[in-house]
C-alpha cells in the first residue's frame, strides 16, 4: 500500500502515528479485508486493538451488514453461551422467549470477540464448531442452525502460556490465528508519543474550551523515556489530567513527573524470579485456603514429630542441665503410656469451599449474583463451582 492510501485510512479512523509496526498492522488489515479469513489481533492492554476490526469490516464486502463488538470477559460464564448462540424458550429460568444470539443476529456480518482468551472452555468448543462448519445449536435446542459470520478476535493474553496451562484450546487458537496482527506497545513507538500527546492535548482543549498545554524540552524527553505500561490509554488519561488540573499551560519536567507513576523506578531493571512450580492465585479466598492448608500441614507434621519422640523413634540431643534445675521437674513429664495415639488429620479444601458456597446460597435464598458478591468471586466462577460440586 502506498503512503497516500495509508494516510487516508489514518485520517478516516483518527489514527495517529508513523511507526513501521503500526503501518504494517494497518497494511495487513486492509489486505485481509476482502477475504473471510479469521483474524487474531494481539497486543497489550490499551494499545488500540479495537480500531483494527473496524478497518477490516468497513473495507470488506460485509460493510453494509451488521457489526458487533463483544467483550468476552464481561459476560458471566453461565450466560455467555446464550448471549453468543441464543437460546430456546424455557431453556433456563428467565428464558421467556427465543433468542437468536449474536451469531444469529449478525448473519452475513462481522463479530469482533474482544478478550477472546477469557472464554470458558465449553464456549470455546462451540466457537470452534462455528468457525469450522458455520453450524451452532441454541442453548436448550436440538436444531442445527447455520450462520455466515466473519470472526475477528483480539486478546492481551499470552496465548501459548494459556494453552500450556489448559485455559485455551490449541485447535481454536490455530483456527483464530489464520491471520495474526500484532499491535506494538507505545514504548516501541517513541516517535509517536509526542504526536499522540499533542493530539490528546488539542482534543481536550477544544472540548473544554481552554488553551492547549505545551511541554518544554526536558518534559518531552521524560515523556519519551517513560515506559507507558498502560500504553495509549494511559497517555491519553495523563494528558487530559494535566490539561484540566494545571493552570500554567507550559509544562516542565518537574510538573510532568508528578503525573507519571513510579517514574524513578523506570530507570532500574527489575529482577523477576521465574519458578516452574509458582502458583497463581485468582482471588483472596484462594490465598486464604492455601494459608489454612499450610498451617494444617505444619500442625500435622508437628504432631507426628512429637509422637515419634514420645515413642523413642527420635533421639533428642543431650543437654547439660543447669545447676538450678530441680531433678523432680524432669520426672513430672507424662509417661509414654499416657500419650494419646497419633492420628493424622487431613483437610479438604474442596469441602471447605463447597460448604462456604452452600451457606452463601442459603443466605441469599439461591440468588447467585448476591452469593457471588458475598464470596468475593465472579458470577462465572460461582456458576462453575456450583456445577463442579453439584449444588444445583
Amino acid at each position: 500500500m502506498n503512503t497516500s492510501e495509508l494516510q487516508k485510512i489514518k485520517q478516516r479512523y483518527n489514527i495517529v502515528g508513523n511507526c513501521d509496526a503500526l503501518n504494517r498492522a494497518l497494511d495487513v488489515a486492509l489486505q485481509v479485508s476482502p477475504t473471510d479469513l479469521s483474524v487474531l489481533i494481539v497486543g497489550e492492554s490499551g494499545v488500540g486493538k479495537e480500531i483494527i476490526p473496524h478497518v477490516i469490516h468497513d473495507n470488506s464486502p460485509r460493510r453494509r451488514e451488521k457489526y458487533f463488538a463483544i467483550n468476552c470477559g464481561s459476560i458471566p460464564e453461565g450466560t455467555i453461551d446464550s448471549e453468543l448462540f441464543g437460546h430456546e424458550k424455557g431453556s433456563f429460568t428467565g428464558a421467556i422467549g427465543e433468542s437468536d444470539g449474536y451469531f444469529g443476529t449478525a448473519n452475513k456480518g462481522t463479530i469482533f470477540l474482544d478478550e477472546v482468551g477469557e472464554l470458558p472452555l465449553a464456549t470455546q468448543a462451540r466457537l470452534l464448531r462455528v468457525l469450522e462448519t458455520g453450524e451452532y445449536i441454541r442453548v436448550g435446542g436440538q436444531k442445527i442452525l447455520k450462520t455466515d459470520v466473519r470472526i475477528v478476535a483480539a486478546t492481551n493474553v499470552n496465548m501459548q502460556k494459556a494453552i500450556s496451562e489448559g485455559r485455551f484450546r490449541e485447535d481454536l487458537y490455530y483456527r483464530l490465528n489464520t491471520i495474526p496482527i500484532q499491535i506494538p506497545p507505545l514504548r516501541e513507538r517513541s516517535e509517536d508519543i509526542l504526536l499522540l500527546f499533542r493530539k490528546f492535548a488539542s482534543d481536550c482543549a477544544e472540548k473544554y474550551r481552554m488553551p492547549s498545554i505545551r511541554l518544554d524540552d526536558d518534559a518531552r524527553m521524560l515523556l519519551i523515556n517513560y515506559r507507558w505500561p498502560g500504553n495509549v490509554r494511559e497517555l491519553k488519561n495523563i494528558t487530559e489530567r494535566i490539561s484540566v488540573i494545571e493552570e500554567n499551560r507550559d509544562i516542565s519536567a518537574e510538573v510532568l513527573r508528578l503525573y507519571l507513576p513510579n517514574v524513578e523506578m523506570e530507570k532500574f531493571p527489575v529482577l523477576v524470579k521465574h519458578e516452574a512450580e509458582q502458583k497463581v492465585f485468582n482471588s483472596e479466598r484462594e490465598i486464604l485456603y492455601q494459608v489454612l492448608f499450610d498451617m494444617k500441614k505444619d500442625v500435622t507434621e508437628l504432631k507426628k514429630l512429637v509422637h515419634e519422640i514420645m515413642n523413642g523413634g527420635v533421639q533428642l540431643p543431650v543437654v547439660d542441665e543447669p545447676s538450678y534445675v530441680q531433678p523432680h521437674s524432669i520426672h513430672s513429664m507424662p509417661s509414654i503410656q499416657d500419650a494419646e495415639p497419633y492420628e493424622e488429620e487431613t483437610l479438604s479444601l474442596e469441602e471447605v469451599e463447597k460448604e462456604m458456597i452452600r451457606k452463601a446460597l442459603e443466605k441469599h435464598n439461591g440468588r447467585r449474583k448476591n452469593a457471588a458478591a458475598d464470596l468475593k468471586i465472579s458470577e462465572r466462577t460461582l456458576y462453575r463451582k456450583i456445577k463442579e460440586y453439584n449444588l444445583e
